[in-house]
């Protein structure tokens, strides 16, 4: 019993697992196999794969099976002519009629080919591609979006973490700090005030300590729902820069006219606008198309129904109720709204990879010059701290040495994590969100913590 006991309590007392650890690779292949908006997406490409792949049959025949089952009744009036005379001797009386009432099943099989429909096949089935091209630009456009969330969440988390390692070094340095002024308060070398001072420091030192950890927690939540991992999961692949510049502006200008998905699905909604109006144009034309036709219960046809027909079959509407000449024109209209539609997105586009560009740029160098900041701010306490012992520094200038060492290793994983952000913005408006573990694996400064 008491073993049994001692079992429990070591149990219970035993530290809960640690987080499974992903590193960014694997979070995004997670994130493509979870999200409901992918697999939305991925149904609607199959959606209209489905329709374009069904368009490919319009050029073939149409046959059809009809079975009627009816009762009809069938008058017909025979004139005797010059045979009248001879027919009234007989009693009968002129003209003839003949009735014949009775229950018929027709069966009947036909067949329709269309040899000339004044474009609409060949535009339906342009029409149905370009919808398969935007189904699948619009999949992308999630998938880059979703990819830019997860890197929002993912390094946001190490960006935490690094918070949250830099406020607890700072919390032990004040808390050091404190037991000297402390001891050199009892020994008679500082002051009861310096001591206070250290102790608001240390308090205020602990309270962003907290609040990183709540901070850290929040981002956590935010991970794992976003990966529906159904627990916290730690991410693993640090806060990275690059110390020179991924590529060339006018690269990613490039790209991002022929690659970004926004501008492929504009274009489909232009070639499916350009199909609209031949569509519309074709209905002003004549269609020619071949027909046959085979009964198979000749017993049961009429007098005027054939054994079998075959032929050549013209059709051509001369007048519409619905006004084609005012589709024609409707459907020119949306044409000419789509081509400027897409004319605003390539400038926005480019507006968008420039500012980004900036904003990368911009946060690469905050980086860069934060790290002679630390440097200097690292060597700043150390003298500050070894002055305080020897009596030629306050405390307060010890307390500032640390905590403005503390906000430059803050500002630095800040600027990490604004370069990574922006960094995945360039690449979505670009077009190139795939690119981004290529981007990860080539950086050349990474930030890790303890």
């Amino acid at each position: 019993m008491l073993a049994a006991s001692l079992a429990i309590s070591t149990a219970a007392a035993a530290p809960p697992a640690p987080a499974p650890a992903l590193e960014w690779a694997q979070a995004q292949q997670r994130l493509q196999q979870v999200s409901d908006a992918l697999q939305a997406a991925d149904a609607s490409v199959r959606n209209k794969q489905d329709l374009q792949d069904a368009t490919a049959l319009l050029r073939l025949p149409e046959i059809t099976g009809e079975v009627r089952r009816m009762q009809f009744q069938k008058t017909l009036t025979l004139p005797l002519g010059s045979l009248a005379p001879v027919a009234e001797a007989f009693g009968i009386g002129s003209p003839l009629e003949f009735v014949e009432r009775d229950w018929r099943t027709r069966p009947v099989v036909t067949a329709v080919l269309p040899l000339y429909t004044g474009g609409v096949i060949p535009a339906a089935q342009q029409a149905a591609a370009a919808a398969t091209a935007q189904a699948s630009a619009e999949r992308d456009l999630q998938k880059q979006s979703l990819d830019v969330q997860l890197v929002q969440a993912y390094f946001g988390q190490q960006l935490a973490e690094q918070a949250l390692a830099v406020r607890a070094n700072v919390r032990d340095g004040l808390q050091r700090h404190l037991d000297d002024a402390s001891k050199l308060e009892r020994e008679g070398f500082a002051t009861r005030a310096q001591r206070l001072q250290a102790t608001v420091a240390r308090d205020k030192a602990e309270r962003e300590y907290q609040k990183a950890l709540n901070d850290l927690s929040t981002l956590q939540a935010a991970l794992s729902t976003l990966l529906r991992s159904g627990g916290q999961v730690r991410a693993s692949s640090p806060l990275f820069v690059h110390r020179m510049a991924p590529g060339e502006l006018d690269a990613f200008e490039r790209a991002a006219q022929g690659r970004q998905p926004q501008i492929a699905r504009l274009r489909a909604l232009v070639e499916q606008a350009e199909q609209g109006v031949r569509v519309q144009q074709a209905k002003l034309k004549p269609q020619v198309y071949l027909f046959g036709q085979y009964d198979f219960r000749r017993r049961d046809e009429l007098l005027n129904d054939p054994d079998w027909a075959f032929g050549i079959g013209l059709k051509y509407t001369f007048l519409s109720p619905s006004s084609r000449p005012a589709q024609i024109s409707a459907a020119r209209a949306q044409q000419e709204q789509a081509e400027a539609g897409l004319r605003e997105a390539q400038n926005q586009v480019s507006l968008g990879v420039r500012k980004a560009w900036n904003e990368l740029h911009s946060a690469r160098q905050q980086y860069l010059l934060l790290a002679s900041s630390i440097s200097q701010s690292e060597e700043n306490l150390r003298l500050q701290e070894l002055a305080y012992r020897e009596g030629q520094a306050t405390s307060l200038d010890v307390i500032d040495a640390r905590l403005s060492l503390g906000a430059a290793q803050v500002e630095r994983a800040q600027a990490a994590y604004q370069y990574d952000v922006a960094l995945a913005q360039l690449l979505e408006i670009s077009g190139q969100m795939d690119r981004f573990d290529e981007f990860r694996r080539r950086a050349d400064e990474v930030i890790t913590h303890d």
